[in-house]
């Protein structure tokens, strides 16, 4: 396998910007979530590193060899990229081992090479090389793909939304499996998905593609707890924002005087509070204001099973104030119960302007 880098990458269609400036490092042997919504760009990305479109500016290398920049375009045959669809894209008439060796050369084709590893790499096994792909599952059908993707032994392998025609459970399993064998291989690879909770679970790093640009390339734990921006905050996972005013390492807002992961200037600011990070207890407690309490009454419940999501209104505030909390499922509230709400934890503040 090998690295990748991406530098300066452009793409516009018609006039219209799609891709703006793209720069990305992905180490060999790395597996990088491309995270973002509809239109932002994610499967022109895909598309340029395969060599499916050329690039209007920029240049990529992979392994350190260049395949595309201002002068050059090398066809998808030259660039060794496995490339994974959305739906596997297998061949309905060709058995499981068939697909697997058919971009491998006719001699390696006749002897099914490398057929029972990549079956037994991907978790699947041996008597499924001889079944058709409408005889197996949806998640048994990607892992097959993936195997025949990785049958040539490609420098890169492209995953563009891999999973989004799964049902939850399948997906989740699904995905593991398919993390689990691109390790194994050692495989370099970039995972493309609009599924936050994919993109954080499968990535050594994830990045965040919006309206063309990168806005942040990091390790999901700090992506989730220090996003760049306040919209980045509430696309990846949910958010509970509200003004406050920053005195270097602390921030007052309507939920009292919380501590910041990171200091800040003095002056307006908008804070970024996980609803996880709200811990409910019940009934008003005794002291509750001095002791950093809010009283609040549960408007909604939605429950989950493994946990809950809690919507509140916060009683005696200035103006109407609504949060949404996250508790475990067994310490879910009743709807119209009154209760205490604390923060737990450092808090994110952004600028106000």
């Amino acid at each position: 396998m090998a690295d990748l880098h991406i530098e300066g990458l452009a793409k516009a269609f018609a006039g219209n910007p799609v891709l703006d400036g793209i720069d990305l490092d992905v180490p060999s042997g790395s597996l990088v979530s491309i995270l973002g919504a509809s239109g932002s760009g994610k499967t022109t990305l895909l598309r340029l590193l395969c060599g499916f479109e050329h690039a209007d500016a920029g240049t990529i290398r992979i392994g350190g060899r260049i395949v595309a920049d201002r002068t050059l375009h090398l066809p998808p045959e030259q660039r060794h990229i496995g490339y994974v669809a959305q739906e596997g894209a297998l061949f309905p008439h060709l058995s499981v081992a068939d697909n697997i060796v058919f971009g491998l050369p006719r001699r390696l084709r006749h002897a099914r090479h490398r057929v029972a590893e990549l079956l037994d790499l991907v978790g699947l096994q041996p008597a499924f090389a001889n079944r058709l792909p409408q005889e197996l599952s949806g998640g048994e059908q990607q892992r097959v793909a993936l195997a025949r993707a990785l049958a040539p032994e490609p420098r890169l392998v492209l995953l563009d939304e891999p999973f989004s025609a799964l049902d939850a459970a399948l997906r989740i399993e699904t995905r593991q499996a398919v993390a689990a064998a691109l390790a194994t291989a050692g495989a370099t690879a970039l995972v493309v998905t609009h599924d936050q909770s994919e993109a954080l679970s499968m990535g050594n790093q994830v990045a965040v593609l919006r309206h063309g640009r990168l806005v942040q390339v990091a390790s999901p734990e700090l992506l989730y707890r220090h996003p760049a921006d306040a919209e980045l905050a509430q696309f990846v996972g949910e958010a509970v924002l509200l003004p406050g005013v920053s005195a270097g390492e602390t921030v007052t807002c309507s939920l009292g005087r919380l501590p910041l992961a990171a200091a800040m200037p003095e002056g307006p600011v908008e804070v970024l509070i996980r609803p996880e990070q709200i811990r409910l207890t019940p009934g008003p407690e005794e002291g509750a204001s001095t002791a950093g309490g809010i009283r609040a009454q549960v408007i909604e419940v939605e429950f989950y099973g493994h946990d809950a999501s809690v919507k509140l209104r916060v009683l005696g505030a200035s103006q109407p104030l609504a949060l949404l909390a996250r508790v475990p499922g067994y310490m879910a509230p009743r709807q119209g119960e009154e209760v205490s709400l604390f923060v737990r934890g450092q808090v994110v503040a952004y600028a106000r302007h």
